[in-house]
């Protein structure tokens, strides 16, 4: 017996962020091998692929494993002579059992796996085949195995593997040729006279503003860019200068917002030893924090407005605990003509758009600006995947490839993995492609604590819908819509074990569903309104950028309209079938 139908409603998830003021960068470490990751007998050797404890969302992932039939240890079998095939066979388990233990939250919410073009997310499939190179080549690099040949084979299949899927993820750019890059060539300059290897040039590249293109073929593992530590911005130059003595002072003082505060003042130093990087950066940083009120007005009903106001209200409000105090304290060290507001908001977006996290040699992480590393342009298929921690034997910072880059080809990192909105806000652009992390988080309201603990891939405590395009399942019972929201839903109106069967019961439910989460985004449609396309070139770039994000929720909010609207019509359809036997 089904019981009572409960209150239900959707509606948008608080946003929350942590603002304070630096940049989240990809930094997945290098994993570490120890002699337990890999064994050698008679016959052959073994790889080890293990699931820890303190892997993010540990249990979902293990009963995924457990699904797939794998457990959270298992140990990968490689035979002494191995043929292609065999070894294409190992690695392809090796990929099975990494894949699961690589999924971010939201891979693993939607558990959208490609069959057609075998891999959950390009994001995914990059880390697990690099994550595993990396294991196999330091094996290689201890020179300790017998089985070398077997490791060497192995490797090669590797890279081969990832050279394969760079094709099928490589994006076209097209080059400005009359773009000289003056400013941005001289920064080159003073880098490389400092200590930085690069095998990238500056080159302004269409619809990405600047960016970083390939001199020559780099293949996996190449070294695109290195930076000496010597020339990287970090909160050790305001420990060095006056400024020290007071911000040091100051409760909750950040080392991220001392740093911003120094380098307000640093620009206009004309003795600067950064004076070429302070040059090369743009007069105006066009981010969602710079948004214009006709850029805001058209924001009416989109998760963007709200990101958008709740950063500029924290901004301000940080700007004001600190200013005109410090010039009128401190007039000498905080001259009042470099720290008005205007000139603040330009430094915050700096450190939002340009910032990097970095672990250094001391084992420090410190939010640093990083010279020339800031023209690497962000994709949802990078070629750079892991940076972020210092080199101690060359004291440098490193940016190796994770995929193979042609000449001429722009060579992108990941800034992380974020939605258009937070994109938007903090860079100032909309990515290239469908981008998985475009997801409407939604609070549930059922008026009871419903928590089933028996069901680990239904007990999730936020929940989130995405354009249904990204789905390839559309069959009755999974409409292109997230299981774990509709398994949340369905628990909620039975809370005795559901199943999902053709049962008239089972059906009624399904209209249910459907019919709520069909109510519920019809009025979010109704609040964004009709597409304004704007005034065609005549449009400001925030109000088109505004546009470009509130046709993006309209499409996805119509996705999942039209979604529940298939699945209805499946369900009413088998409905009626069962109902005519009866």
């Amino acid at each position: 017996m089904l019981s009572s139908k409960p209150k239900f409603y959707v509606k948008l998830a608080q946003l929350t962020f942590e603002y304070h003021l630096n940049l989240s960068s990809s930094m997945a470490d290098v994993e570490a091998c120890s002699s337990r990751d890999s064994l050698e007998n008679g016959d052959g050797c073994s790889l080890v692929l293990e699931l820890t404890e303190d892997y993010p969302l540990f249990h979902k992932k293990k009963k995924l494993l457990n699904d797939k039939g794998f457990g959270v240890k298992e140990q990968i079998h490689l035979q002494s002579l191995m043929c292609p095939d065999s070894i294409s066979n190992s690695l392809e388990t090796m990929l099975r059992i990494g894949r699961i233990i690589h999924l971010d939250e939201v891979e693993l919410y939607f558990g959208e796996f490609d069959t057609q073009m075998g891999f959950y997310s390009p994001r995914n499939e990059l880390e697990t085949l690099n994550s595993i190179l990396a294991r196999v080549n330091t094996l290689l690099s201890r020179q300790m195995h017998k089985k070398m040949n077997v490791w060497q084979g192995l490797q090669a299949a590797i890279i081969l593997k990832i050279q394969e899927f760079g094709n099928q993820i490589k994006e076209g750019a097209r080059i400005d040729k009359n773009y000289t890059c003056e400013k941005e060539k001289c920064l080159v300059q003073w880098g490389e006279s400092n200590g930085v290897k690069t095998k990238l040039e500056i080159a302004y590249v269409g619809g990405a503003g600047r960016g970083a293109v390939a001199m020559e073929d780099l293949r996996v593992g190449d070294i695109a860019l290195e930076i000496p530590v010597s020339i990287i911005l970090s909160e050790d130059l305001v420990h060095k200068s006056d400024m020290y003595n007071v911000l040091g002072k100051i409760e909750g003082m950040s080392s991220e917002t001392m740093l911003l505060l120094w380098s307000m003042k640093e620009k206009h130093n004309c003795g600067s030893k950064f004076k070429n990087y302070f040059d090369s950066l743009p007069k105006e940083f066009h981010t969602g924090l710079s948004f214009g009120v006709d850029a805001i007005m058209a924001l009416e009903g989109t998760l963007l407005l709200e990101e958008i106001m709740q950063a500029k209200e924290h901004l301000r409000t940080q700007y004001d605990e600190l200013f005109p105090r410090l010039c009128n304290d401190y007039p000498d060290i905080f001259p009042p003509k470099f720290y008005t507001w205007e000139q603040f908001l330009w430094a915050c977006e700096l450190f939002y758009s340009n910032s990097m996290k970095i672990i250094f040699a001391d084992g420090k992480l410190r939010t640093c600006l990083i010279p020339i590393a800031g023209f690497l342009n962000h994709s949802l298929n990078p070629h750079i995947v892991h940076y972020g921690r210092v080199d101690s034997a060359t004291n440098s910072l490193k940016f190796p490839l994770s995929r193979p880059c042609n000449i001429g080809e722009q060579c992108c990192l990941s800034y992380g993995n974020f939605s258009t909105s937070h994109l938007i806000t903090f860079y100032g652009f909309s990515p290239q492609g469908d981008n998985r992390y475009d997801v409407i988080p939604i609070d549930i309201d059922v008026g009871q604590a419903d928590c089933f603990e028996d069901c680990p891939m239904s007990n999730w405590t936020t929940h989130m819908v995405r354009g249904t395009w990204l789905s390839k399942n559309h069959n009755i019972f999974y409409y292109g819509l997230p299981s774990p929201l509709l398994d949340y839903l369905r628990r909620v109106r039975n809370p005795m074990q559901y199943e999902k069967t053709f049962q008239q019961p089972d059906l009624e439910i399904e209209l249910e569903v459907l019919e709520d989460l069909q109510s519920t985004f019809s009025s979010m449609m109704e609040i964004l309104g009709d597409t304004d396309f704007g005034d065609g070139e005549n449009t400001s770039w925030d109000v088109k950028l505004a546009l470009e994000f509130k046709d993006l929720q309209r499409r996805i909010i119509s996705s999942i309209l039209t979604s529940c609207s298939a699945g209805r019509s499946l369900v009413e359809s088998e409905l009626s079938r069962v109902m005519s036997k009866d």
